[in-house]
């Protein structure tokens, strides 16, 4: 499979990097040299260095011959122009991403399949889903639905203190907790991350990521000794695009919402605009504020400026002050894991959520493809289905010589799941969700092959 991306940059290189450890043939295009060094030198990918609009840039690029094009530039338009552009070569499908909802809207002059675009991604509203998800559970740090929302990955602080875990193996723990399933996909310990087996044994400070059934999630947490708790007051710093959209979505009977901002004519529009929550004009990074808005009462603290920095002081200071929960925005990935290490909260990128957005959309036509991609402990989702005669069909998972670095999670019997454990055997009617570090894909595919 052909995959054109234009733009290097954060996006377009997590989704070049999440695809070029499959079998595809992937070319990025970006006018900028350092982009382009930066794919060239980390990534198994063509590099064309040039517009991504320009019609001589994409015929050199063979987009005409793509089975899919993925605009992913930072500016709107020229993603729009290199969508018409690509459409017109004879590109077999197009993604677009485009950080205006307008376009999108039923009143609007331009609409996007004007351009040949096919599916259109929006980068604030994908981050917007991510931590409406992570209110739902503000006991975890990473929350993700799958199944239609039956299943759902939660990750979650380890307590060392919790005597459930305390000292016990993971085949043990299992064993004591036979009324429910569940499985462990991965554990950050530190900047490591490690797929535990039977043996593994938690640590104080484990970041662990549990695999469920929602119906389950209870019992997971009366496990791991945490309160199930839910979210009713909510303070959101910025009003950026992701923030206004959370003070109109999140705001319900039982969930109150206020939304500051340290710009005071942007704090009195957005009043204006946004009857569902209350707008206050205030500085998130300031203590004496904070405390005055009594931040120790907050379940949920919501760092979503323009400005990282910004969000991450406002964070940890939200955090020390008693906020339940606080949830911080980034734009540079490379700070996730050390973030998460020092503990300052849950942590999202609006980049990584469009590059799941993307990835989901094409695993929808192609299978094999990652569902999901969690960059920050370098695991991959993956759905497989078993080929008839396969390895995984012929003993249990236990007995095959599964690949280290990865981990069956759940199985799908003809819209049936169940979480999988070391006695499962597949069938070629199985749908299979893998979770595993890159380089163990390959294995996996054996086993899965004919």
């Amino acid at each position: 499979m052909k995959v054109v991306i234009i733009g290097g940059g954060e996006v377009g290189f997590h989704v070049a990097k999440a695809l070029s450890e499959e079998n595809y043939d992937i070319t990025v295009i970006d006018i900028d040299p350092y982009k382009c060094r930066r794919a060239s030198e980390n990534l198994d990918v063509i590099v064309v260095e040039g517009n991504g609009a320009s019609p001589k840039t994409l015929t050199e690029a063979h987009v005409g011959e793509a089975d899919y094009v993925l605009c992913l530039t930072r500016v709107d338009e020229v993603n729009l122009i290199a969508s018409q552009q690509a459409h017109k070569l004879g590109a077999n499908k197009i993604i677009a991403r485009l950080r205006n909802q307008q376009y999108t809207a039923h009143d609007s002059i331009i609409r996007p399949e004007k351009f040949g675009v096919d599916v259109v991604i929006h980068p604030e509203k994908a981050a917007c889903e991510e931590i409406m998800r992570l209110v739902k559970h503000p006991y975890a740090v990473q929350v993700m639905d799958f199944e239609a929302g039956r299943l759902t990955m939660l990750g979650l602080h380890i307590n060392g203190d919790c005597e459930n875990l305390n000292g016990k193996p993971l085949g043990k723990v299992c064993m004591e907790n036979s009324h429910f399933r569940f499985g462990v996909i991965a554990v950050l310990r530190g900047l490591e991350t490690i797929i535990p087996w039977a043996d593994f044994e938690f640590q104080d400070g484990d970041i662990g990521y549990f695999i469920i059934k929602t119906e389950d999630i209870e019992n997971l947490l009366g496990l791991l000794c945490k309160e199930v708790t839910e979210t009713h007051r909510v303070m959101i710093v910025g009003g950026s695009k992701i923030g206004r959209s959370l003070a109109k979505d999140l705001p319900s009977d039982s969930i109150n919402v206020r939304l500051v901002d340290y710009n005071r004519p942007k704090a009195g529009q957005i009043s204006h605009n946004i009857d569902e929550s209350m707008i206050i004009y205030g500085d998130g990074t300031d203590i004496e504020f904070l405390k005055s808005e009594n931040i120790q009462d907050v379940d949920s603290f919501i760092s979503v400026t323009e400005n990282e920095k910004t969000n991450l002081i406002a964070g940890l200071l939200a955090k020390h002050l008693g906020a339940k929960q606080s949830i911080i925005h980034i734009s540079t990935t490379e700070y996730i894991p050390t973030i998460q290490e020092i503990g300052a909260g849950a942590v999202i990128s609006k980049n990584l959520s469009t590059v799941n957005s993307i990835l989901k959309e094409l695993h929808t036509d192609v299978t094999e493809i990652p569902v999901v991609t969690f960059d920050e402990i370098e695991v991959d989702v993956i759905e497989f289905q078993p080929d008839a005669g396969s390895l995984v069909t012929q003993r249990p998972l236990k007995e095959l010589n599964f690949p280290k670095d990865s981990i069956v999670g759940m199985i799908n019997h003809h819209g049936k799941i169940r979480i999988a454990h070391g006695s499962s055997i597949l069938t070629e009617d199985d749908t299979a969700l893998v979770f595993a570090k890159p380089k163990a894909i390959s294995k996996l595919k054996k086993l899965f092959g004919s």
